[in-house]
């Protein structure tokens, strides 16, 4: 084999090795795009789950602050109730006491007391009956 040949051959060699590294290098880029291109759809996917997680926690929260503030009503209103019931029996005592107050006690024994006479210039007593039938 001559050598002018022989180093043409090489010189094929390694064109031909140099296309194939190419080619290779091509390909592992191409892959590497792919991996990106879905990677970068399922970052996509993932914030758009995490908005909505998130626009769910804000709705949650408004809901649970919107439910604590009827439960302090309620509370109030319970409160309010309970005081509005003591006020009711605190009159009720009062109108039996007063009642009491009004009534006659007929366990007393009533004493009438008559008027004293009294006596005129004629020293006579008046202010009493007198008979004075015949």
């Amino acid at each position: 084999m001559p050598v002018g040949s022989s180093s043409s051959a090489q010189a094929g060699g390694g064109v031909l090795w140099a296309q194939l590294q190419q080619q290779l290098a091509s390909r592992s880029a191409d892959q590497a795009e792919q991996r990106a291109s879905a990677l970068r759809d399922r970052a996509r996917v993932a914030q758009s789950v995490a908005n909505q997680a998130q626009e769910s926690a804000r709705s949650l929260k408004a809901e649970s602050d919107q439910a604590q503030g009827q439960a302090s009503e309620a509370r109030r209103g319970a409160v309010q109730m309970n005081s509005l019931g003591k006020v009711q029996a605190q009159l009720s005592d009062l109108r039996g006491q007063i009642s009491k107050v009004l009534q006659p006690d007929v366990s007393r024994a009533e004493v009438v007391v008559a008027p004293a006479p009294v006596v005129n210039a004629f020293g006579q007593e008046t202010g009493t009956l007198v008979n004075v039938t015949a």
